[in-house]
Order: structure tokens, then C-alpha cells, then sequence
């Protein structure tokens, strides 16, 4: 045995190479589903393209999109997140806008209250502005639920 001095400490070794001691060193075998063959194939400058695009769009490497889409032909292959994206986008500015028409009705019929002429006109508008956004709060979290259900496949 020999001792070999290292940056902050001292290992004892044994009688091995220095050719044995650097297999050691990494990741372990895959023992199963090692990938093991290899297809070749040729796409036209517009199919590379699109493919490209979706590598971008999804942040998947390509191997791993065009074997989603041979092997798992029958689940969608991915979701269009830019689109999905959009959509949620839209619905929280919509939300938005609707939460800021509820504070400004509920600020408005707070001065009138204390001025003693609240009108139930006021009401009316605040109860529509308060169904409008119950609706968008809804349809977001159906986007949501959307976009989580496709991730999932």
C-alpha cells in the first residue's frame, strides 16, 4: 500500500494502476433501457425547421421530441406553451382590470355612504363587475388545469 497526498488529505491505495483508479471515477452503468442503437435520418430544410422551433419553443433537445412523437404517437406529443401563455396572460390582465372597476366601485360607494345618498344603481354595477371576475377567475383556473394536464402527458 501507498500513501498519495491529495489537496486537503492523505488515501491510503492499494497496488492499483493509475489506468484502474480513473475507470472508478464518474457515473455508474446503466444496467437497463441503455440506448444501445441508432437511426439515422433526413429531413427537408422546412421539417428540420420545425423541429427546431418546437427544440426552442419547448426547451426539449430534439432526440427527446422526435422520440415523444414516434413512440407516444397516441398521447399529444406537447403542448403549445406560447399559446397557452397568451391565454393566461389575457385572462390576468382581464382580472386585473375588473379587480381595479371593484376597488374604485367600492371606493365610490363608501363616499356616498357617508354621505348618506348611496344609490342602488352602484350596487347593481359593483354585483356585475364582481360576477365578471368570478367568471375570469374561472377560466384561468381552467387554463391552468389545461396547461398542468398537459405537461403531465
Amino acid at each position: 500500500m501507498g500513501i498519495e497526498k491529495t489537496r486537503n488529505s492523505f488515501s491510503l491505495l492499494d497496488d492499483i494502476g493509475m489506468e484502474e483508479r480513473k475507470k472508478q471515477v464518474g457515473r455508474p452503468h446503466l444496467k437497463s433501457g441503455k440506448r444501445t442503437r441508432k437511426i439515422s435520418v433526413r429531413f427537408s430544410e422546412e421539417e428540420f425547421s420545425s423541429i427546431v422551433s418546437l427544440e426552442k419553443l419547448l426547451g426539449l433537445k430534439r432526440t427527446d421530441i422526435i422520440r415523444k412523437r414516434v413512440l407516444e404517437v397516441s398521447l399529444p406529443l406537447i403542448f403549445d406553451g406560447r399559446s397557452v401563455l397568451e391565454s393566461i396572460d389575457q385572462i390576468g390582465l382581464e382580472l386585473s382590470r375588473t379587480g381595479n372597476n371593484i376597488n374604485q366601485l367600492a371606493r365610490y360607494a363608501n363616499i356616498l355612504n357617508k354621505q348618506r345618498v348611496l344609490s342602488p344603481v352602484i350596487f347593481t354595477r359593483y354585483s356585475k363587475e364582481l360576477d365578471k371576475h368570478s367568471l375570469l377567475l374561472k377560466s384561468l383556473n381552467l387554463e391552468i388545469r389545461r396547461m398542468l394536464r398537459l405537461m403531465r402527458s
